[in-house]
């Protein structure tokens, strides 16, 4: 009897108030999320449907048992007495507010999960669906709505992921980097499903994954700032590099993308997913990975292409070619990068045999790194090479790897990562040092500065062999 009391009285003032649009307006936005002003213009004729005194009356009811519940964290009766009201809004003046869809799916999926049978759940799962379409269809935001409903459907009913598939889809089109990452995770996790369930090609999970990788790449980005954010994308990120994992060998990727790249070899957006993907996945020795490499190059240069393509080249063992890809990667600013390309072309160059033009590469990767231990090996290993061939007699035969193991000595110092390596040489070539008696003859003792011609012209220290 109480409650009729209160009902009457909350009908009397409202009906006595209908006229007030200031009220009315001020109900209709309070506690709504943002919609743009453009779209409320765009309702504002009838907004409060054909009896728009009834309809406040019943928006004001189910509203205040409604704040009732959720102030009681969602366990109180209250609901039971919000949802007959909340129901006559829905049909009756769809308009009114957009807390109707908000709280509305918050209360039928309430009773959703209180459902005895699974009769009564399917209706539920049926009407919570239509919420999220008359939502869109009123206030629009189709994308973000579609993400919800995407999520509750494929949470209620699994089996229906081919329309759970094409949901997520629209929404992620539609939202791109403002999707919200369970969407991205659900969606990913669809298209899985209709792969093993043939409803899609196998090419179709790689520029999915393309795509929400990117979205992925820039939401951890842009929660460099925000803890829980992060920890969420970056959990998302792993979730969905587990599920891509048995669709990603070397093998499936290559199948997918040969074709592909044979049909329209000059797509320079499929030629960065290509070498992004095969870059990503390990899979840079194959000849896919090569071919789209220098195609995408010679479509849309880069320093950076041309420095993958130099590495390339140099792991198959195309010294010469590599030179050129090489001397265009020099344009990279960044010097660490740049120290990298300057070690490949002395590498080239050492390897067709122009050891003075390996020498200058590899000074240069010393000016930008003077504790490059590999620069000093480099240099020390062509010295110990040119060794026979910069002499004539048992003395000059051999004066040259004086100077290879002085690099291999300043290798080690500057750097003890080669530590190791530059002990070893050091100790080989050591062993073909002339010997005392050969150093006597030519009128030299051990200690003495010695200066080594031929194209090395350095000077080092006279030792002998011990």
């Amino acid at each position: 009897m109480k409650t009729r009391i209160n009902l009457s009285a909350i009908g009397f003032v409202l009906l006595f108030s209908v006229s007030n649009t200031l009220f009315a307006m001020k109900f209709e936005l309070a506690d709504a999320e943002p919609v743009s002003s453009g779209y409320l213009l765009q309702q504002e004729p009838g907004k409060y449907g054909e009896d728009s005194a009834t309809c406040i009356v019943n928006l004001s009811l189910y509203r205040e048992f409604y704040k009732q519940w959720r102030a009681s964290g969602y366990t109180s009766k209250a609901v039971n007495d919000a949802i007959t009201p909340w129901r006559w809004v829905f049909f009756n003046c769809p308009m009114a507010s957009q807390n109707t869809y908000l709280d509305g799916a918050n209360m039928i999926d309430f009773f959703l999960k209180k459902a005895k049978t699974e009769e009564v759940k399917d209706k539920y799962v049926d009407t919570l669906m239509m919420i999220y379409d008359k939502r869109i269809q009123y206030f629009g935001r189709e994308g973000y709505v579609l993400g919800r409903k995407g999520s509750d459907l494929i949470k209620y009913r699994p089996d229906e992921y081919e329309e759970a598939y094409e949901i997520f889809s629209r929404s992620v089109e539609l939202q791109g980097n403002e999707s919200e990452s369970f969407v991205i995770a659900y969606y990913f996790r669809s298209v899985a499903r209709m792969i093993d369930e043939g409803k899609l090609d196998k090419s179709e999970i790689i520029d999915v994954y393309d795509k929400v990788s990117q979205i992925v790449d820039y939401n951890i980005k842009a929660s460099s700032n925000n803890a829980d954010a992060l920890a969420s994308w970056e959990n998302i990120r792993n979730n969905i590099e587990v599920s891509f994992e048995p669709y990603a060998t070397c093998e499936d990727l290559i199948d997918i993308y040969s074709e592909k790249f044979q049909q329209t070899p000059d797509d320079a957006e499929l030629l960065k997913k290509i070498t992004s993907m095969l870059d990503k996945k390990g899979c840079t020795d194959s000849q896919l990975f090569f071919d789209a490499s220098v195609k995408l190059n010679e479509i849309e240069p880069s320093p950076n292409s041309s420095l993958m393509i130099g590495k390339m080249l140099i792991k198959k063992e195309n010294y010469q070619e590599s030179v050129q890809y090489l001397e265009d990667a020099l344009q990279i600013e960044n010097d660490d990068t740049k120290s990298d390309v300057f070690l490949l072309l002395a590498t080239a160059h050492r390897q067709i045999q122009n050891f003075v033009t390996a020498r200058k590469y590899a000074l240069q990767v010393l000016d930008l790194k003077p504790n490059s231990g590999h620069a000093y090996l480099l240099i020390g290993d062509m010295y110990a090479a040119s060794a026979s061939d910069c002499g004539d007699n048992d003395l000059t035969k051999k004066v040259a790897y004086w100077a290879a193991v002085d690099k291999y000595i300043r290798a080690k110092q500057v750097d003890p990562e080669v530590a190791e390596i530059a002990q070893s040489r050091i100790s080989t070539f050591s062993q073909q040092f002339p010997n005392s008696e050969t150093i006597f003859f030519y009128d030299l003792k051990e200690g003495d500065t010695y200066t080594v011609e031929c194209w090395i012209n350095e000077k080092t220290t006279v030792r002998a062999l011990k």
